[in-house]
């Protein structure tokens, strides 16, 4: 078998909020952004891995939930808690600098962890928990 991760998913409560962290802040390029009946699917990548993308989404969208289930997903989402990613850099200090000077929500800082990585958390505007590894 030859498998390889195409795409992830992220939702997103503000597609502006969403693309200034993920385009301006993180660096990533903007690889698609389409519309429908007043929402977003925006798709973003590092530009030297142009095979590996995440759709960040509109969380609500899936026909069928009931209001109770998009107030609970969007709950979930604000405390960071329902979905997250986890990624890496061969410069975590650098990365996690350029996190904190941009207003990102640091969660924890960079942190050298029990289970053998150093990494650090910083929520995305939604609410999304993204942990940064460093490569070793």
């Amino acid at each position: 078998m030859d498998i390889t991760i195409h795409a992830s998913f992220l939702p997103h409560t503000d597609p502006e909020a969403a693309l200034s962290f993920y385009r301006d802040t993180l660096g990533f390029e903007i690889r698609n952004d389409v519309g429908y009946q007043g929402m977003r699917w925006l798709t973003v990548g590092p530009a030297d891995q142009p095979d590996t993308s995440i759709v960040l989404h509109p969380p609500t969208a899936t026909p069928g939930l009931t209001d109770d289930e998009r107030r609970t997903i969007l709950e979930l989402i604000a405390k960071g808690s329902y979905f997250g990613v986890n990624l890496a850099t061969a410069d975590l200090d650098g990365t996690f600098a350029k996190l904190e000077a941009s207003g990102a929500e640091v969660v924890q800082e960079p942190t050298e962890q029990p289970y053998g990585v150093r990494d650090c958390a910083v929520r995305d505007p939604a609410g999304n928990m993204i942990r940064i590894q460093e490569l070793r």
